[in-house]
């Protein structure tokens, strides 16, 4: 189960971090996650303490997912030079891990302190160059199967520079879905999130996974046999849990398509 973190929105929106609190308090056995926090617009400190906290609730089953986002707005709004995210992002980076490190002779420390894995988002340049050198995980969205395998590619390369293994990285990608008759599904899915994001309909033409339940894991599959082995779905809708059964009896059916976590 994962929440997407933003300070401010055209939309309501729970905050982050506390969303996932109430959902870990609610479960047991699910992974946890932020897909993704943007790590430039909060005080890392704070972010240290909040991650720790959760994961120590969750058993271990939170996973801090990181990006620095697009919208220039909201960074305005938040009084946060939107051109600097990216040097924020990687002083933010260090300050985590300084946080995290246990040290028992430090009077003042962060404790509890467990590990807490670290997934990125973004395709470009830079976000595959941190998640190459300290992530746990890689996590774009709007990317097609066919760039998502021309991105694991450079993955690996750039884990490869840092000295590290890139089997060690686990590879997810978010895909926005919509299920029902084929045309009216990509209509209103399109539809829907231009009315989230705040841009025309068209933006999404590339990136809607919609159709048929059959038809979406179908393109749910193209990313596993691209080199996912997690999918997260957000449903690009507002009754979601009707669509995710669809699509749930349709990946059951496809033995192929077993090796292929899906998450909401």
């Amino acid at each position: 189960m994962w929440a997407c973190d933003h300070l401010f929105w055209p939309h309501p929106i729970i905050e982050c971090f506390s969303a996932l609190a109430i959902a870990a308090s609610a479960t047991s056995h699910v992974a946890l996650g932020s897909c993704v926090l943007q790590l430039p617009l909060r005080d890392a400190a704070t972010v240290a303490k909040q991650a720790a906290t959760l994961q120590h609730l969750a058993d271990g089953r939170f996973i801090l997912g990181l990006g620095v986002g697009s919208h220039e707005g909201e960074y305005a709004t938040a009084g946060i030079d939107f051109s600097t995210r990216g040097r924020r992002m990687d002083d933010s980076l260090a300050a985590l891990s300084r946080a995290w490190e246990d040290d028992p002779d430090d009077r003042y420390r962060l404790d509890p302190s467990p590990r807490v894995p670290l997934w990125f988002g973004g395709s470009g340049p830079a976000a595959l160059r941190r998640t190459g050198a300290m992530g746990d995980g890689w996590v774009p969205l709007f990317i097609t199967p066919e760039d998502y395998r021309v991105g694991l590619d450079r993955l690996a390369d750039a884990a490869l520079a840092a000295g590290r293994t890139p089997a060690d990285i686990a590879r997810a990608v978010v895909v926005f879905a919509r299920v029902g008759a084929a045309g009216r599904a990509f209509a209103d899915g399109c539809e829907w999130l231009s009315s989230l994001y705040g841009i025309p309909p068209r933006a999404f033409a590339k990136h809607l996974v919609s159709g048929p339940a059959e038809d979406c894991a179908g393109t749910i599959d193209a990313y596993r046999q691209a080199g996912a082995q997690h999918v997260v779905v957000m449903m690009a809708a507002d009754d979601p849990l009707e669509h995710f059964e669809a699509l749930r009896i349709a990946l059951e059916a496809g033995a192929s398509r077993s090796t292929v976590e899906v998450s909401a």
